[in-house]
């Protein structure tokens, strides 16, 4: 089966240098690599709402392949709830991170949860009660997350910022705030995409490979982190000025072209 070719920018020779290397890397040794992605602004391009991200029909059959060449070693890692990813990639049920690692469905099968409670429900009424005035701040409901987005405007960020302080600070210590690309959210704490990489790492298939991490965000820059520190492979997706990321790729549609060699 062949894949659309999405190319690479001609104006970015070290981000085609870095998706040459993660290539030869797991073609060279897929048995050897476990891979994991983020899934906004890493494999889908983000869109200016949370719900219009468009998902190419062909990338979920490309990801199954690409999973079947590392022996199930792939995992999707994201700050998204693990039931809406399963919808994203319908039919297929990937191993996945969601909530940032708060929720997690391991090779097995079996599923960790995130339980929300009825004063999280309550503090996510008060942020829409908020933000309703504040044109171009939407708010996603993630169940045990909850998270208010700017990108519609930008200016919005002074507004949003003291509210989802001061709404982390009443939901206590079991709760934190973080912070994205034109978004602010309030998530479980004691996780994050690091934890749920070794998680991961410990586990069959994925233990004793070497991880090639990819993201595009700062909530990603954990799990670059904890790829560098098992020899892995570490790559950020887009522009930035301070990452742990030994790689770089220019843009989502690099990380679908190199998915869909991969997938070949």
């Amino acid at each position: 089966m062949s894949y659309p070719s999405e190319p690479f920018p001609a104006t970015m020779p070290q981000s085609a240098s870095g998706q040459t290397e993660l290539l030869s890397a797991l073609l060279s040794s897929p048995q050897d690599c476990a891979l994991f992605l983020d899934i906004d602004g890493t494999l889908l391009d983000l869109a200016e709402q949370p719900d219009a991200i468009v998902m190419p029909p062909w990338l979920p059959t490309a990801l199954d392949a690409v999973s079947q060449r590392l022996g199930g070693a792939l995992a999707l890692v994201t700050g998204r709830a693990l039931a809406y990813a399963d919808e994203l990639f319908t039919p297929f049920r990937f191993p996945i991170a969601g909530l940032h690692g708060a929720e997690l469905r391991r090779p097995d099968g079996s599923i960790v949860t995130a339980e929300t409670t009825a004063a999280f429900e309550a503090l996510k009424a008060e942020l829409r009660a908020a933000t309703e005035n504040l044109q171009g701040v939407l708010v996603e409901d993630k169940g045990a997350a909850v998270a208010a987005h700017y990108r519609l405007a930008p200016q919005r960020q002074a507004d949003v910022e003291p509210i989802m302080e001061r709404l982390r600070s009443k939901a206590g210590p079991n709760w934190t705030l973080q912070r994205g690309k034109m978004v602010l959210e309030i998530r479980p704490a004691g996780a994050d995409k690091g934890h749920a990489v070794e998680a991961f790492l410990s586990m069959p298939p994925f233990a004793g490979r070497r991880p090639i991490a990819i993201g595009d965000d700062v909530t990603d820059e954990a799990m670059f982190r904890v790829a560098n520190r098992f020899g892995g492979h570490s790559v950020r997706v887009g522009p930035s000025s301070d990452t742990a990321a030994a790689l770089a790729l220019p843009s989502a549609s690099a990380v679908r072209e190199l998915i869909g060699q991969f997938a070949v």
